[in-house]
């Protein structure tokens, strides 16, 4: 199944999808990606969800991507008298970690690490931003602030800290718990939630060892003061923008999404713009022009995937939603602007061996008007270096790994076939012939750009261009 556009679409799976129907539509309808949210659902839900989705990609012989995405760690108050307080700009309003039922003046926040990084002056923003608080005086055990914007605060609403870093690490028990039970299961790919700094990174993927991609998700402004290292130490990138949202001014985000996704196409990592992107199709069978905007905005940019979050997990629309996201990215990559903006941010290869290739073949396929760029590479690193140089041509994706095949499924322009491994240089050859022609990239007489790194299976070793043709 061949999609007719380059960027990608994840969907969200959860309570309004999680029927064998229901996946396959979604599939049918674009989706190359499913996200198992570790937030809500329990480990069954996601494993049922999970072995849906594999018998899915058998059936259709498509290799499918999965994310798990980790729920991080979770600052929110406790509970209050009746439910609910109002609070009055002005007033006073103490947070404690005293274990007690809050009330107008007083909550229970029972996490110690946010009192001990708390300063005079620090805000602090709750229910997503509606409530903001002012420290005016703090101890290891409480923060009394004042309230600078009110209104209602119920019960469990969360807490974020937009200047301060936490001694708090990005993994609690409960993802640790997730992340084990995830790669017992085979998910292609982890989004790591509440990433403060790099050593974040390190340590996820010291537990994950390879066994899957590792996915930041840039959602605290304190990463962004790491920004290139974090990049160089994740497999992929998620532009989180609703926490994000939360934490900087909302002016701000436009920038820092072109930001964070220039430097990621600049450093080839895969880079997914995500959150409230067709929102209003959560009860609505079409969204908005300024939704509709703010997807071609991010394949504009060249975001590798966009993704679908309530839409298609608890949705009324979660099909409609897909086809959506499908025919938006369809339509920019038709127009002419599209091609000359990814043009004009082109990155200039690195001085190896790799990217001379890669780039090579690029132009190569551009100049001979190839129908098609096929890549060999066990790992993927050949692919994603190719999918870097945003060709004019698909990238077929050869690989005789499954859980490469999966991961490339979220990258830019690649479509990716698990095929036998390769043992001679013909074998190459013919292997990229017989897949362009039965994925129906190619016809007889159609040129082809091949690249592939010789001895076959050797990590980053591309040192291959070959021109063949379809016979």
């Amino acid at each position: 199944m061949r999609r007719k556009r380059s960027a990608k679409v994840i969907a969200t799976l959860g309570p309004g999808t999680s029927t064998e129907e229901m996946i396959a539509d979604l599939f049918e309808a674009g989706a190359d990606v499913f996200r198992l949210n570790f937030s809500h659902g329990s480990q069954e839900d996601h494993r049922w969800r999970y072995h849906t989705v594999r018998a899915l990609e058998e059936k259709r012989h498509r290799p499918v991507g999965v994310l798990l995405d980790l729920q991080g760690p979770k600052l929110r108050v406790g509970e209050f008298n009746g439910g609910e307080v109002e609070l009055k700009p002005g007033q006073a309003f103490r947070l404690d970690l005293k274990d007690e039922i809050g009330d107008k003046h007083r909550a229970s926040l029972l996490h110690p690490e946010v009192f001990e990084a708390l300063e005079s002056d620090t805000e602090l923003l709750l229910d997503d931003g509606r409530i903001r608080l002012k420290v005016t005086d703090r101890g290891p055990d409480f923060a009394d602030t004042e309230v600078v914007t009110g209104g209602p605060l119920s019960d469990h609403k969360g807490v974020n800290l937009p200047s301060t870093v936490l001694d708090l690490s990005s993994l609690t028990e409960k993802d640790l718990d997730d992340l084990r039970f995830g790669l017992e299961l085979g998910v292609d790919w982890v989004a790591l939630s509440f990433v403060q700094r790099p050593e974040d990174i390190a340590h996820a993927r010291k537990l994950i060892a390879g066994r899957a991609g590792v996915m930041s998700k840039l959602e605290k402004p304190a990463a962004l003061d790491h920004l290139d290292e974090i990049i160089n130490l994740s497999d992929a990138v998620m532009v989180a923008r609703g926490d994000l949202g939360v934490e900087v001014p909302p002016e701000k985000v436009p920038a820092l999404q072109k930001r964070i996704v220039f430097k990621c196409r600049a450093a080839g990592k895969p880079v997914v713009v995500a959150t409230q992107m067709l929102d209003s199709m959560v009860h609505a069978p079409t969204p908005t022009r300024a939704e509709a905007s703010d997807v071609a905005t991010a394949i504009y940019d060249g975001a590798d995937a966009v993704m679908l979050s309530a839409e298609t997990a608890v949705g009324n629309y979660p099909v409609e939603a897909v086809m959506m996201m499908d025919r938006i990215i369809q339509q920019v990559e038709k127009d002419p602007h599209y091609r000359r903006m990814l043009e004009t941010h082109r990155y200039a290869p690195e001085a190896t061996a790799a990217d001379a290739i890669t780039a090579a073949a690029r132009q190569v396929a551009q100049t001979i008007s190839a129908s098609v760029i096929v890549t060999f590479s066990s790992t993927g690193s050949t692919t994603l270096r190719c999918a870097r140089e945003r060709p004019v041509v698909p990238i077929l994706g050869l690989t005789s790994r499954a859980d490469t095949a999966r991961k490339l499924a979220l990258a830019w322009g690649v479509h990716s076939v698990q095929t036998e491994d390769l043992q001679t240089f013909r074998d190459m050859v013919e292997v990229a012939i017989r897949v362009a022609k039965h994925e129906e990239f190619a016809d007889v007489g159609d040129p082809l750009v091949i690249t592939a790194g010789v001895p076959f299976g050797t990590p980053g070793a591309t040192n291959i261009l070959r021109i063949a043709w379809v016979e």
